[in-house]
């Protein structure tokens, strides 16, 4: 009796405060007047979640978010598992488990426990001002995680949780993926291929519009590898520079700047992040560093650059690795070169007809909220992520996170309202998907 005077009271709460537009059923209704009754309570859980550092690689930070995350799942009635990744120099990832229909769509929430903000960064602390708050994973994505626990409150309140198959899948190692990426990726790739759908709760996008930022859709994220370029030469005296003995950096240059007038191509990018030459140059254990010796009088005897590769899906990387192997493949007088793809790559989330259909019933959702419509994000716009690992084996759309800028800097700010924004639209989306039944997989 209680629990259905409550529901009604709640009904009643949304549809006095919802635009006249709005074509949501009661139990929508009740899921938006809850997101807004919990509105300190979801802040105060961010802010004591931000407030404890969770770096990547400090693993007793990231286990203690876990551990205030956890019991909110367990509360609603997931089962959760903590798994670790001391094998490949992580906390660990926390899954979470809630069993519902048999018929009904399974649901696979990705997000994530670390920062880029390890325990000796100076940015440790939330600071609230107004509808803005600053703190380290505010946004990303301590802030997406805020909304995946508000959204499943709502759902519960409104009794759309009790019959979804859900799973919430927090990576420890997000920011800074442990390798090999076979290991600590493992668990995330089964997850999608017990899925139906999967939602990302990293930043929402927002773009540039007449009257002011427009919320966006992401239904593509591009992949993001590392290649090595090594060039050797003839050392010699600086005088016999030239046709006979180009030496090892003209010829890095030479590939380089081929690589940048050739490789261009519509949702690819390609940078150089490192370069260095000399008569002796060597590249550390991490591959970060350059260590190289040199004369302006001796010709350079070897050469190295390492940057990255960013594509929209695998024929465009494989068509695009072919091209660069080519170039270095035809050497200036004197040096030989080599290029080298590292293998643990973050694999693209192209964009899939299964991914526009979220897109799709988001925008049902929006239209029913009395909401904008949101267009579809240039994938260039967005990095990599983890939904990419799932992408290949299940409908997929990122961005369901707040909304957030200075990402990965001091500056990382999350804007408040849109926090409850995205839960409503992440309650209501997956109550909806929830209640379609299963289609058996390919």
């Amino acid at each position: 009796m209680a629990t259905r005077f409550l529901f009604a009271a709640f009904a009643a709460t949304a549809l006095l405060a919802a635009p006249a537009s709005a074509e949501l059923n009661r139990r929508e209704q009740v899921m938006v007047a809850t997101v807004d009754a919990e509105q300190q309570r979801t802040l105060a859980m961010l802010e004591k979640w931000v407030n404890q550092n969770s770096g990547t690689m400090n693993k007793a930070g990231v286990e203690s978010v876990r551990r205030m995350i956890e019991p909110e799942l367990a509360q609603l009635g997931f089962k959760t598992q903590w798994i670790d990744m001391g094998a490949v120099g992580r906390a660990g990832h926390l899954v979470a488990r809630h069993a519902g229909s048999r018929r009904g769509k399974r649901l696979l929430l990705i997000g994530h426990l670390d920062t880029v903000f390890e325990a000796d960064s100076p940015f440790q602390r939330w600071e609230r001002s107004g509808d803005r708050a600053k703190g380290p994973g505010s946004g990303d994505d301590k802030g997406g995680d805020a909304v995946i626990v508000a959204a499943l409150r709502a759902m519960q309140a409104a009794g759309t949780l009790r019959q979804a198959n859900i799973t919430v899948f927090l990576t420890g190692d997000e920011e800074d993926a442990g390798r090999p990426l076979a290991i600590s990726r493992r668990d995330l790739i089964a997850e999608g291929k017990r899925a139906d759908v999967a939602l990302d709760f990293e930043d929402l996008a927002v773009a540039p519009g007449p009257d002011g930022p427009v919320d966006m859709g992401s239904t593509a994220r591009r992949s993001t590898g590392s290649w090595t370029l090594t060039v050797t030469g003839r050392a010699a005296h600086s005088a016999g520079v030239g046709p006979g003995d180009e030496g090892a950096i003209y010829e890095l240059a030479r590939i380089i700047d081929q690589f940048r007038r050739e490789l261009p191509e519509d949702k690819l990018t390609y940078n150089v992040g490192l370069v260095g030459g000399g008569q002796t140059v060597a590249l550390d254990p991490e591959k970060i560093r350059l260590d190289a010796t040199g004369k302006t009088n001796i010709i350079a005897a070897s050469a190295i650059a390492r940057g990255d590769l960013r594509a929209i899906s695998q024929e465009q990387i494989d068509r695009v690795q072919a091209k660069m192997r080519a170039i270095v493949a035809q050497p200036l007088a004197g040096a030989h070169a080599e290029i080298s793809f590292e293998p643990d790559i973050y694999p693209p989330m192209p964009p899939t007809p299964g991914n526009r259909a979220i897109l799709a019933q988001l925008n049902g959702v929006n239209r029913d909220m009395g909401l904008p419509e949101m267009g579809e994000l240039d994938a260039s716009m967005r990095g990599a992520g983890d939904i990419s690992f799932v992408a290949a084996d299940v409908d997929a759309f990122a961005g369901m996170g707040p909304t957030s800028s200075g990402s990965h800097t001091a500056s990382e700010t999350v804007d408040i309202p849109s926090i409850f924004k995205q839960a409503k639209r992440a309650a209501i989306l997956m109550s909806r998907l929830a209640a379609e039944h299963r289609q058996k997989r390919r």
